[in-house]
């Protein structure tokens, strides 16, 4: 898959969601507003209640995406027989864009209004949707191969391209404008601020005026604008990398301790929601069936 289609795909995934969470909440937006003991007079009750049409419609096409995103991934992930179907990356891209949809129509199947055992299914949701955000993050942040192998320290090393030579071969850079950009590209030591936000703010700040001093040292220097470009990026992905190699041991760790926290929630949500889904069968709502 190329990056353009790659990227297309990314923004589609995106797309689909909002225009659900909009279009839906633009429909029901005059039902979903009103007080429990109020919405049996509304005119599309018997459609968009959690028993309704559409509301019961939506219960079931999420927990099916939800279903089908949970077990398609472990399959591909776990199951030797689908280990050579994609790669590993785009299914869980397109894991995490089907257990982020279905939840929206689940959200709307509970018309915002959930309580007893159910609502302990629908936190626990909640609760692996966030999870699930916060260890992609993780997860972005541990060098892997394309196919998702997850890359040891020795390897991402000897993959790391050796900008100083680089620099030397294919372009005539004095020695000072030599030694700022090689420096620029190791990037400045991690900020020891306690706070996520806090040290986000700081890196982007140093990446700033690295990029500064790149770009001022390169018109010095009166390369060509494509010539700065590719110098540029070739140092941004160097100090990218570099700050990976930095905390690799420790997001590696994190990613552990993640899937401690993500599995159990997932868990609960699942055994609920087969409760539920029996215990609705028993008592007769089979929705158009």
């Amino acid at each position: 898959m190329s990056i353009l289609i790659h990227r297309l795909s990314i923004a589609v995934y995106v797309l689909i969601v909002l225009v659900a969470i909009v279009l839906i909440g633009y429909y029901g937006l005059s039902y979903y507003e009103l007080n429990l003991e109020e919405r049996f007079y509304h005119t599309d009750h018997k459609m968009l209640k959690p028993s309704g049409v559409i509301g019961h419609g939506l219960g079931i096409v999420g927990t099916l995406l939800i279903l089908v995103g949970v077990f398609s991934y472990m399959a591909r992930k776990r199951i030797a027989l689908f280990s050579r179907i994609g790669i590993l990356k785009y299914w869980l891209e397109f894991h995490i864009f089907l257990c982020s949809l279905g939840p929206v129509f689940v959200l709307y199947h509970t018309a915002f209004k959930f309580g007893g055992l159910v609502a302990i299914s629908f936190w626990s949701m909640v609760a692996v949707v966030i999870s699930g955000i916060i260890g992609r993050y993780i997860y972005i942040q541990i060098p892997r191969t394309i196919e998702g192998r997850e890359l040891s320290l020795k390897e991402v090393r000897e993959d790391k391209t050796n900008i100083g030579e680089l620099l030397k071969e294919e372009y005539s850079l004095d020695e000072e404008s030599f030694q700022i950009i090689v420096t620029s590209a190791l990037g400045e030591s991690e900020t020891s601020s306690r706070f996520l936000l806090i040290r986000l703010i700081k890196k982007m700040e140093q990446d700033r005026r690295a990029y500064k001093r790149i770009d001022s040292v390169l018109r010095k220097n009166r390369l060509s604008r494509p010539k700065r470009l590719r110098i540029k990026r070739l140092v941004i992905n160097e100090i990218v990398l570099n700050r990976k190699i930095g905390r690799l041991a420790y997001m590696q760790r994190l990613f552990k301790y993640w899937h401690v926290a993500h599995l159990p929630f997932a868990l609960v949500m699942l055994i609920i929601l087969f409760v539920h889904v029996v215990v609705t069968f028993i008592f007769g709502y089979k929705w158009i069936f």
